[in-house]
């Protein structure tokens, strides 16, 4: 089970056990609450940001494809030049 860990006036530490289920959904709806807390602060990009950042992905996956792919091309015929 989870052991809550709670600071006393005299900074020592207990291990509290939640009673039951009740405890759990309370708990759940403390998570949800500064879950939304947390997601109002996000600043979301513009879609003219997340096209940009898009666009400069897939850019950066077809240079490295090719380049991938030129340099396996070329350690292939190496090493089957070696090896004939």
């Amino acid at each position: 089970m989870a052991k809550k860990k709670i600071k006393s006036a005299g900074s020592q530490q207990t291990n509290v056990e939640p009673q039951g289920m009740s405890a759990k959904f309370k708990e759940f709806g403390e998570f949800l609450e500064q879950s939304k807390v947390e997601m109002k602060k996000v600043i979301w990009p513009t879609q003219k940001e997340t096209i940009q950042t898009c666009t400069a992905v897939l850019v950066l996956v077809v240079v490295m494809s090719i380049f991938l792919g030129v340099v396996d091309l070329g350690l292939s015929k190496f090493v089957e030049a070696i090896l004939s």
